[in-house]
């Protein structure tokens, strides 16, 4: 069993020494304000964690997210955050529950402070855990209405994956209502990355159901703020695309 701020510590630790000062200076271009960073990239934060546990496999998963909650409490640097995700990967599917959830959302509003953080938890955290959870994927609709932007963004991020997702040998699709609730939801969000995460989902969407989000586009294109529609039209079919743009929003 390991000792979890022992274990907090070694982490960290690795994670300063891998630190490249000049790395951290050229990652700011990607964020609007000055971020703390080390300077180090995503994948060695993943190897860092997935290196800790190649000798700990039988650490449980309830141990792996006290770690987690331990580095998030004292993180000081960017990837201190997506370290403390990176360390429940590997459980998230099938060795956490329900409250992962519970906890995910705290994180947002409490230690998440860039849309790389948040989008990192959807991606590597959320979607593994909704792989094996995916009837749990509604709960993430509260999320719209939390205080925090990157819970709000989390909300159309973590299940942009899930729009017509084969899982196993079963197809799951994400109901459209889901979709188009959300964005009607946040659609007055005055938060420039909410508005993107909203395109985003509407951007994947299209994809599988074009007309629907066309017409959705068509009704409220006199409301959505511009990032929103520019994201979601992306992707359509050129003709449609041209058609959409011309309502006002190019």
């Amino acid at each position: 069993m390991i000792n979890v701020p022992t274990a907090a510590h070694e982490l960290s630790k690795t994670l300063a020494a891998r630190a490249d000062p000049d790395f951290a200076v050229r990652m700011q271009r990607y964020f609007p304000h000055e971020i703390r960073a080390l300077g180090v990239g995503n994948a060695a934060v993943a190897e860092i964690a997935a290196d800790y546990f190649r000798d700990r496999r039988d650490t449980p998963a309830a141990t792996r997210l006290l770690l987690a909650e331990e580095l998030l409490a004292h993180a000081e640097y960017h990837e201190e955050v997506l370290l403390g995700f990176a360390v429940l990967h590997k459980v998230a599917r099938t060795g956490l529950g329900e409250e992962l959830l519970d906890r995910c959302l705290h994180w947002l509003e409490t230690y998440v402070s860039n849309w790389a953080q948040c989008d990192d938890m959807c991606l590597k955290l959320l979607y593994p855990f909704f792989l094996g959870h995916l009837e749990l994927i509604p709960r993430t609709r509260s999320w719209t209405e939390s205080a925090s932007p990157w819970a709000r963004r989390a909300a159309n991020v973590a299940v942009v994956k899930f729009v017509r997702r084969k899982v196993g040998r079963t197809l799951f699709e994400l109901p459209l209502s889901h979709v188009l609730d959300n964005c009607v939801r946040l659609m007055h969000d005055d938060d420039t990355y909410v508005q993107k995460g909203s395109g985003w989902l509407l951007k994947v969407t299209a994809e599988a159901h074009p007309d629907e989000v066309a017409e959705f586009l068509r009704t409220w294109h006199t409301e959505m703020p511009r990032d929103t529609f520019r994201y979601a039209v992306e992707k359509m079919d050129p003709r449609l695309r041209r058609s959409l743009m011309a309502l006002g929003q190019g």
